[in-house]
């Protein structure tokens, strides 16, 4: 199973999206694919996303049974700790 949710996206990257994936909500996205397919996809999030942001998380035979990555300003940070991936907030900036 894969899902990816993308914010800010550009419309072309959401129907690029949308060609390969169900959107079962606004930039939210899910299928079922290959590895090789899942690079792809990942590969024209990372050239097509802009200032916006993206997570692509997939099933996987880890500890917590899925993977994730990120791309884009967010506060939400990727941690790995004792071989667990885990998500870490950055501290709130003064200008929100």
């Amino acid at each position: 199973m894969l899902v990816i949710v993308v914010e800010n996206a550009p419309p072309r990257l959401r129907g690029r999206l949308a060609l390969w994936l169900l959107e079962v909500r606004a930039g939210v996205y899910v299928g079922k694919v290959s590895r090789r397919v899942r690079e792809m996809i990942w590969n024209n999030i990372e050239a097509g996303i802009e200032d916006g942001n993206a997570i692509m998380a997939w099933s996987t035979n880890t500890e917590n049974g899925f993977d994730f990555m990120t791309l884009g300003a967010n506060r939400r940070i990727p941690k790995e700790m004792d071989g667990i991936k885990l998500v870490s907030f950055l501290p709130e900036s003064d200008a929100e």
